[in-house]
């Protein structure tokens, strides 16, 4: 009997460690396997190693974990974070800012960027550096010029401090757009009226300086014509005109659609024209 019991309990002794395994991998499963979607990236935490691995960025795909290790989850696409602030312009004037910006983390830096900054990075790195670059670049230029010519400059430039500000923060910058610049309506409106008073005065001298070249050609024209009057009568005497009169005179006499007559002659010695044959 004692036997029969001792074999029983060599039989279920596997069989129950078996299922015990069984489950205690079906209750850890989900802290043993984690997925990367498309567009991320992961950053491993070794709990009883050397803590966040810096040196490897986790790809898309399945992948295993010991349990007591854990995969933090970043996007790494393209994302948009838009920004509305009120900042003050050269001469201290408030005005109201819109600006959009195009962020990502520096993949092959994923594991410093959570190290260092952790996943809340937007709120901690992104935000603080285009506002700060945003009050920076608004700052130096008048409302005037941040009205009418200077939006492509100051968005370049929002840019660029924001790019350098970042740089050294495992944060790419691809872009950074105003996307609306909104001026006081009294100081708006005081703008556009000046804009509109120099736009007229820089069409007054345009049609001036037309009217001005205008009458300079007719000028220049009148001086031409007159001098070239003045050489043509210095050079027409008095033997050059009777020449030219016999000329014309020779060539309507061959014409076959004409008969000449020629009786005496004229005051200066040409011949008369005097009827034809029709």
């Amino acid at each position: 009997m004692q036997a029969q019991q001792e074999f029983d309990l060599k039989k279920v002794l596997p069989i129950g460690i078996g299922v015990f395994a069984l489950l205690i991998l079906i209750i850890s499963w989900s802290s043993m396997t984690t997925t990367i979607r498309s567009g991320q990236g992961g950053v491993l935490f070794r709990l009883l190693d050397d803590g966040v691995d810096t040196e490897v960025t986790y790809g898309e795909g399945f992948h295993f974990i010991l349990p007591w290790n854990n995969m933090f989850i970043y996007e790494v696409r393209q994302q948009e974070q838009g920004e509305k602030m009120t900042v003050l312009s050269s001469n201290g004037l408030e005005i109201s800012v819109d600006v959009s910006i195009w962020y990502q983390p520096s993949y092959a830096e994923l594991g410093k960027l959570h190290q260092e900054k952790g996943l809340n990075y937007l709120a901690t790195v992104v935000k603080p550096a285009i506002r700060s670059a945003t009050r920076s670049v608004i700052g130096r230029y008048t409302p005037e010029q941040i009205y009418s010519s200077k939006r492509d400059a100051i968005q370049s430039e929002i840019f660029q401090e924001t790019r350098d500000l970042l740089i050294s923060q495992y944060v790419q910058i691809n872009e950074v757009l105003v996307r609306d610049i909104i001026l006081p309506p009294t100081l708006k409106m005081a703008i556009e009226n000046k804009l509109k008073q120099e736009q007229e005065s820089l069409e007054y001298e345009f049609k001036l300086e037309k009217a001005t070249k205008e009458a300079q050609r007719i000028e220049i024209d009148a001086l031409g014509k007159a001098n070239a009057n003045r050489i043509l009568s210095a050079s027409l005497t008095a033997m050059i005109l009777r020449e030219k009169g016999i000329e014309a005179t020779l060539k309507l006499a061959e014409s076959p659609n004409s008969k000449v007559v020629i009786i005496g002659s004229g005051a200066d010695g040409m011949p008369l024209i005097l009827g034809d044959t029709k």
